[in-house]
């Protein structure tokens, strides 16, 4: 068999095929498989093939022309990678493609993050590499390319609405889209599905396939799942299938452990019983349209005003990980007889960089709008209090953990109370907060898999405390060496502790932070 023969070849030509794939596809373990990929080609199935369709869609009928988009929700450890990477090269070269001289068709490969891009793009070159003639079509190969003489390249990228644009895309294959995440977009999965199908209609038998466990009820998994599942008729193929229905050989008993611990988490990431579970017990925290009212458009910054007292939080980080140290700034107004929280400034530094620089630089800020104390969590130990205190600064404890100050300043954003700087990464990081429900019934609210908080958190830790302090009587403190250290500090550097940021009828008074 070669990519050049006359007669058409199927993909359950190479599956089966000893001196192509045969060799890892060709064996029990991936017979459900070979049932999809018939599917999803519009091939014959037989007597006994037909009922795993049947089970496998919610169908009767199975399609009778190849579809035009294909979305299958498969347990954790299914082999969903492996099937990835054969469709892409199936597609790359063994289907016939009209291009125009000097064209290149793209079969595209869109992943969650680089490590899982890398994973996908070592199965797809592996393929390739062990079967001879297929190896021979390579022109060019880069770290995350590969280039045929056929005109057709192979790509692998992480997900991006901007890395589909420009391209004549022959197929495109969305790896693990239930876990896609962009803190520049609250829904990037959509956006980039939004982006490819105008860029996919005036391609003939274009293939968009969208493969991974499932996981909340939102995004174009679910939203396939939800409008396609079990529609005869259709060129939108939905599949829906556990771990051990489409890789028997994984261990039951892993499994069965995964289900004992937690029995919702291991419905949605494994299945049972042959389906697998969107799970119900994660739902949006905030809702899009809420903090869109929020948002003062255009206002990114506001400068400090004389006789305004402002609040700071931080959200620390080491410099070396995945986390931003983040800053924020924020007062109350009151206005008609409501308190309205304003946030006026807003800080990020990526790693990697240098917690102290980092630091000194948030202490700049600061003190440009007269702030001598800021809150922050416990993460760092006394590291993040030594290194305020550098600069003169008191850094506090939130009595209260993250959960609960999300699930506290929530009201406020709901009621308007809020206003919010026009900042897309803020936004985005706030709408994919995650509500989950534990066993025991309490909720806890956090960031989604693979996504990050680090602005929502000192957004939302500034915006309850000022709120707080702005409702509730001022105490008074520090006392003992830590307010001889700051009193000195102040004066030798030209403040005063009757800054009008500074409560109080002696020199000796600051507000304490409420929570």
């Amino acid at each position: 068999m070669s990519p050049r023969d006359p007669l058409p070849v199927t993909i359950l030509d190479v599956m089966n095929d000893p001196g192509v794939f045969g060799r890892w596809f060709a064996d029990a373990s991936w017979s459900t498989w070979r049932v999809v990929a018939a599917a999803i080609f519009a091939l014959p199935l037989s007597d006994t093939a037909l009922p795993v369709f049947q089970r496998l869609t919610g169908r009767i009928q199975p399609p009778t022309r190849p579809i035009r988009e294909a979305w299958l929700a498969v347990g954790r450890r299914g082999g969903k990678g492996r099937f990835a990477a054969l469709l892409a090269v199936f597609i790359a070269c063994f289907r016939r493609h009209v291009l125009a001289p000097g064209e290149h068709g793209v079969v595209m490969v869109l992943a969650s993050d680089r490590r899982q891009a890398r994973v996908v793009f070592r199965y797809i070159a592996a393929l390739i590499d062990a079967v001879p003639m297929l190896a021979a079509l390579v022109a060019r190969r880069t770290r995350e390319s590969i280039t045929l003489s056929n005109g057709v390249v192979i790509e692998v990228h992480t997900a991006s609405f901007r890395a589909v644009r420009g391209y004549t895309i022959l197929a495109v294959i969305l790896d693990e889209v239930a876990f896609w995440r962009d803190d520049s977009s609250a829904n990037p999965d959509a956006e980039i599905v939004a982006a490819l199908r105008p860029a996919m209609a005036t391609v003939p038998d274009a293939l968009l396939i969208g493969i991974s466990s499932p996981y909340a009820r939102r995004g174009v998994l679910w939203d396939a799942f939800h409008e396609h599942f079990g529609k005869d008729d259709d060129r939108v193929l939905v599949i829906n299938a556990d771990t051990l229905t489409m890789n028997p050989t994984v261990d039951p008993q892993i499994i069965a452990d995964a289900f004992a611990a937690d029995h919702v988490a291991a419905a949605s990431e494994y299945g049972r019983d042959g389906t697998v579970n969107f799970r119900t017990d994660i739902e949006a925290f905030i809702s899009r349209d809420v903090l869109d009212t929020c948002t003062v458009a255009r206002r990114f910054e506001l400068p400090p005003v004389a006789g305004v007292f402002y609040i700071a939080a931080v959200d620390p980080a080491g410099g070396s990980g995945a986390d931003s140290q983040t800053v924020t700034i924020a007062h109350a107004e009151f206005r008609d007889d409501d308190v309205i929280i304003v946030v006026d400034a807003v800080r990020e530094v990526k790693p990697p960089f240098s917690p102290e620089a980092v630091v000194a630089d948030f202490a700049v800020l600061l003190h440009t709008y007269n702030v001598t104390a800021i809150i922050g969590d416990r993460w760092g130990g006394e590291w993040p209090r030594e290194a305020f205190a550098k600069h003169g600064i008191v850094y506090e404890i939130a009595a209260k953990p993250k959960s609960d100050v999300y699930r506290d300043v929530l009201p406020l954003l709901n009621s308007g109370r809020v206003e919010l700087l026009d900042h897309p990464r803020l936004v985005a990081q706030f709408a994919a907060l995650e509500r989950r429900t534990a066993r025991g019934g309490r909720d806890s609210i956090d960031h989604a898999p693979h996504s990050h908080d680090d602005l929502a958190n000192a957004v939302a830790l500034a915006i309850l405390v000022a709120h707080a302090t702005a409702t509730t009587p001022i105490d008074t403190g520090p006392t003992g060496e830590e307010l001889d250290s700051l009193r000195a500090w102040s004066r030798a550097n030209g403040f005063s502790f009757s800054d009008p940021n500074l409560a109080g009828d002696d020199d000796d008074t600051y507000p304490r932070f409420y929570l």
